[in-house]
């Protein structure tokens, strides 16, 4: 067993197993206590509830509660390891949650497979959260999920393997574009993957102007090509016209752009050098990207490069959105989240590795001199700044496309709030 895999044992077991616990946020020390937090005094409230629903948001955690739930269908890079296995994933995801934008959360791990049993499952318990993270959902049964669950709920709803990853790395792609001047409305780009996050990150580009002629997707096959016979749905979509390539390395010739969410070692320093000039790179295949760093930077020196390790620069780490994302859309109890407040959260931060960082922050976090540029596209996840930033322009969003039940009026107190919220 390596020194990693005893260590990662070791934080998982010591003291109090598990990284995530329940704590009382009223009084319970005496008889009176307890009259009001149980019987006879909790009957109070339910009766409230009861005769309006939305007053559950004022008397119970649910405004500030959010479900991370997942059937272990798809965990990091395991694979379909069981719901069981995957519980200690959701309960990082519920730790980020609480320690980067004061959330709490329940983990819940579904033992079905079945994607109707499992909206089914998730539609009865939904009346208790205030959002819900869908999470490691394999493959074309998130997307079914996703879809049928945002269209029947009424609250929050995202499966983070998609969007946040599509988030986090348009983020990147936006703020390198700026970098080498090109225009994203013009740039040829290939994906390597697709599978969910390769879907939701290549339509959120799209989205941002990236051209379908421009694109080229490739799965185990080969280039996705739309003479290629059965072809599901969801690749069909981005099945290319284009009759002159059949690999990856063909694929690459000439692209601007590389995102890879894929597997390890598919991608070789030959095949970067084919690209156009200043080329993007973003291997995100975890923990072994489809090209290693340092055979990525010996290339060529005007590459820019992304992955998803926290070892190397420009980590493309979903903790840089979803927390965030849902305190915005918590704050404004929007209905959903939709297209524009995803937008506004990539450009929120973008925005915050543009700012420069303050003298006391870069020190403490060993980052003197690190400035916007090649070798920092993204903020780091610690960031004080990310809170304030991305929630604040998600809840503007949100209150500009109708979603929201409680509009924020005065933008720069729930700002200055959420800053405080950091220094807690």
């Amino acid at each position: 067993m390596s020194s990693l895999q005893e260590a990662a044992l070791a934080y998982h077991e010591n003291g109090r197993p598990g990284k995530i616990a329940v704590v009382p946020t009223k009084p319970y020390k005496t008889q009176a206590d307890l009259g009001l937090a149980y019987t006879p005094g909790v009957a109070v409230p339910c009766l409230e509830i009861e005769k309006n629903n939305d007053l559950a948001y004022k008397y119970t955690s649910k405004g500030n509660l959010v479900a991370v739930i997942s059937n272990g269908t798809a965990v990091l890079g395991l694979g379909d390891i069981g719901a069981l296995a995957g519980k200690p994933v959701m309960e990082g995801k519920g730790l980020l949650f609480k320690v980067y934008a004061g959330i709490d959360v329940f983990d819940i791990e579904i033992n079905e497979k079945d994607p109707k049993k499992f909206i089914e499952i998730v539609k009865g318990i939904a009346p208790t959260f205030g959002g819900i993270n869908l999470e490691d959902i394999k493959a074309p049964e998130c997307f079914e999920i996703e879809d049928t669950l945002k269209k029947e709920l009424d609250i929050p709803l995202m499966h983070d393997d998609q969007h946040g990853t599509a988030i986090i790395s348009a983020a990147g792609i936006i703020n390198a574009l700026t970098l080498v001047g090109k225009d994203i409305s013009s740039v040829k780009a290939v994906v390597n993957g697709a599978g969910a996050a390769a879907t939701a990150c290549t339509k959120f580009y799209m989205s941002l102007g990236l051209k379908k002629e421009n694109l080229v997707m490739v799965d185990s096959k080969g280039v996705i090509r739309k003479d290629r016979p059965g072809l599901t749905p969801a690749k069909a979509f981005f099945a290319t016209d284009r009759t002159d390539v059949n690999t990856l390395e063909e694929a690459v010739v000439g692209a601007d752009v590389f995102l890879g969410v894929s597997k390890a070692n598919v991608l070789t320093k030959e095949m970067v050098r084919t690209m156009a000039d200043n080329p993007i790179v973003f291997a995100c295949a975890n923990p072994d990207p489809e090209i290693s760093y340092e055979e990525a930077k010996a290339s060529r020196d005007d590459l820019i490069l992304g992955t998803g390790r926290s070892d190397y620069p420009n980590q493309v780490n979903n903790c840089l959105a979803f927390p965030y994302i849902f305190r915005g859309a918590l704050d404004v109890r929007a209905k959903e989240i939709n297209e524009h407040m995803k937008h506004a959260a990539a450009r929120a931060i973008a925005s915050v590795a543009r700012m420069p960082m303050t003298t006391d922050f870069a020190k403490e976090n060993n980052l003197e001199g690190l400035e916007f540029g090649r070798e920092y596209l993204l903020p780091k996840p610690w960031d004080p700044r990310l809170l304030p930033e991305v929630a604040t322009a998600v809840a503007k969003a949100a209150c500009e496309s109708g979603v929201a039940r409680e509009p924020i009026t005065d933008w720069d107190a729930y700002k200055k709030h959420l800053a405080e919220m950091q220094r807690v």
